[in-house]
């Protein structure tokens, strides 16, 4: 009889994996991105539930400090479905786990003048969510322009070089 080693968790994903629920890809198209950080979330019961069913949006988001505590505002987790009246606010704002360390650091360079913090992804690790928040300055619209310029000729010169390839 085989016998399972004290400690260890039975699951069928990798340990650390990441199973992400949402990007906010418009943020590093809005942003320059200068650091990130991954934060843990307080969250309730149908807050979490909604997120494994995979359904959340970062768009409208960001990160307000108040107090020496950091709040995750304007992110939509829609209500559970199966959810009772006990169910969430969509909207609510949500406390992000942070050390006190980085919260300070997050303090004095969101003071700066142009920087904002903006939560870039949401996923769980071991079956914990946690949110991954930027330290950002925002972009200026001929920059947008250039960076879409840049994808657009890096895309050609792929294809320019899977054409050649195949004659």
């Amino acid at each position: 009889m085989a016998t399972k080693a004290s400690g260890t968790k039975p699951s069928g994903k990798a340990q650390g994996s990441r199973a992400v629920v949402a990007r906010n890809r418009k943020a590093r198209h809005d942003f320059h991105i200068d650091d990130t950080l991954e934060a843990g979330l307080v969250l309730t019961g149908t807050e979490v539930k909604s997120l494994r069913a995979g359904r959340a949006s970062l768009v409208d988001g960001w990160v307000e400090l108040i107090d020496g505590e950091a709040w995750l505002q304007g992110v939509h987790i829609p209500e559970y479905a199966e959810g009772t009246w006990t169910n969430h606010a969509p909207r609510r704002k949500r406390k992000l786990l942070l050390h006190r360390a980085q919260i300070a650091k997050l303090i004095m360079k969101s003071r700066e003048k142009g920087y904002t913090i903006v939560p870039l992804e949401l996923y769980f690790v071991d079956g914990r969510a946690k949110v991954e928040i930027a330290l950002a300055r925002g972009k200026k619209e001929y920059d947008k322009r250039h960076a879409l310029r840049e994808q657009q000729d890096t895309r050609e010169a792929a294809r320019a070089v899977a054409a050649a390839a195949r004659r």
